[in-house]
């Protein structure tokens, strides 16, 4: 992967979050020769303002883009704004999609979600559905400013021939992600749960039943196939990116692989009173087989125990 003079410049916007810093850890192992890798946080500039991601673009010259920037939230801040979703997700990605054309970027990829595909749907799903309905109305100002990337990158393709595509994660941990029991994803919620029950002497308590099968990604995994993704996958369709359906796990078993990792020693809860949420949602990683048959994911065991060390080590400046 190069370009004229033989050097790549590979800009992540979003490069302080979790996927961000799972790129980084593998690239620092698994850099090629001829590029250069350059990590973006807030502090470069609001990519929602056009003058400040042009200046971007002036000051680093990327050949390539991976694109994981974005304003996230949990259900309720997703309720409360839906505007504010959808605007500022639209001017991000608006800017950095026009500025790659402008900019004669040779390869854009950026982050998509499964929670922005149609609420009424089969399983598993796959990257063809995704238009086919809409999406959940808790998310949808997320959710279709989401989408449109796949809709441009398609347009962008047809246009100019623009290199843009996409990727599919299903629901990734690792280590630097946020570890906040209000408002964090379910393991490192978990994660931290079980930090304190541990340290407290208390019960480590789950809500809902442990029933609801999820897949889950390793961060440092889902890094290493996004750059897979840069360097070799070439369609502006998008591709999923998630462990084989036979990896789906139970809630409970992820809470007592985190109390195994943790060497939580007390009593493990259901609380059965709170809500279990969706039972599942499955994703179809068929596609990426087809390419990358004999890919080896780290084991949700595996990833949870790093995760743990990680969070335990880091504890005191660790997100959360």
């Amino acid at each position: 992967m190069s370009s004229e003079n033989g050097k790549s410049v590979v800009m992540v916007t979003g490069g302080s979050g979790l996927v961000g810093m799972g790129i980084k850890m593998f690239i620092e192992q698994n850099a090629e020769e001829n590029e250069e890798w350059i990590f973006l946080s807030s502090k470069d500039g609001d990519l929602r303002v056009r003058s400040d991601t042009e200046a971007i673009f002036e000051k680093f010259k990327p050949t390539h883009v991976i694109h994981l920037a974005a304003k996230v939230g949990g259900l309720f801040a997703n309720m409360a704004q839906k505007v504010e979703f959808f605007r500022e997700n639209i001017l991000i990605n608006d800017n950095i999609m026009e500025c790659c054309r402008v900019y004669k970027v040779k390869k854009l990829v950026s982050m998509l979600s499964t929670c922005i595909f149609p609420d009424k749907t089969s399983y598993p799903i796959d990257e063809t559905m995704l238009h086919d309905g809409p999406p959940h109305p808790s998310n949808e100002g997320y959710a279709y400013a989401k989408r449109l990337i796949d809709t441009m990158n398609r347009a962008y393709a047809e246009e100019y021939d623009c290199n843009f595509t996409s990727i599919i994660p299903t629901n990734i941990f690792g280590p630097h992600d946020n570890f906040s029991i209000e408002n964090g994803h379910v393991i490192p919620g978990l994660i931290h749960k079980c930090y304190l029950a541990k340290k407290n002497n208390t019960d480590f308590t789950i809500w809902g039943s442990g029933t609801p099968l999820r897949q889950f990604i390793y961060s440092l995994d889902l890094a290493e196939l996004s750059v897979w993704v840069m360097r070799n996958y070439h369609e502006p369709e998008p591709i999923t990116l998630s462990v084989d359906e036979t990896a789906e796990v139970s809630i409970k078993d992820v809470a007592l692989a985190v109390a195994k990792a943790m060497e939580f020693e007390g009593e493990v809860v259901f609380d059965t009173s709170k809500a279990d949420g969706q039972f599942k949602k499955t994703a179809c990683n068929k596609k990426l087989r087809k390419h990358l048959p004999d890919y080896k994911f780290t084991s949700m065991e595996d990833g949870i125990k790093k995760s743990v060390d990680w969070f335990v080590e880091n504890y005191e400046t660790a997100r959360k």
